[in-house]
């Protein structure tokens, strides 16, 4: 059904003759809501590409160092104190010492 058979339609609606009826109001009730679900959609994707809906990023706006996240994950206890020694010395010798036995044979 296209516009211009709907619009006769809508007219034979009408409640008191030459007045506009119930067949106007729900022609008009599809744009209506197509209008209102474009808006809803519209705001609630600007709500979530925004900030507002990302957990807060680190103040400093710096990132943590490879110590202080070994530091930190000690801390929380997710490495026991061997590991801890063994991964702080990787990382303040930067990497310049000899590989491993196991590589170095292998």
């Amino acid at each position: 059904m296209d516009l211009a058979q709907a619009m006769p339609l809508a007219d034979t609606w009408g409640m008191h003759g030459d007045d506009f009826g119930w067949g106007w109001m729900l022609v008009m009730m599809i744009p209506m809501l197509l209008f209102w679900g474009a808006i809803i959609f519209g705001v609630v994707w600007l709500v979530r590409s925004s900030t507002w809906g990302r957990p807060p990023e680190d103040d400093r706006g710096v990132k943590e160092s490879p110590l202080e996240i070994l530091e930190r994950r000690f801390a929380e206890g997710a490495l026991t104190l061997d590991d801890y020694q063994a991964r702080r010395e990787v990382l303040l010798s930067n990497g310049s010492s000899q590989p491993s036995a196991a590589k170095q044979t292998g």
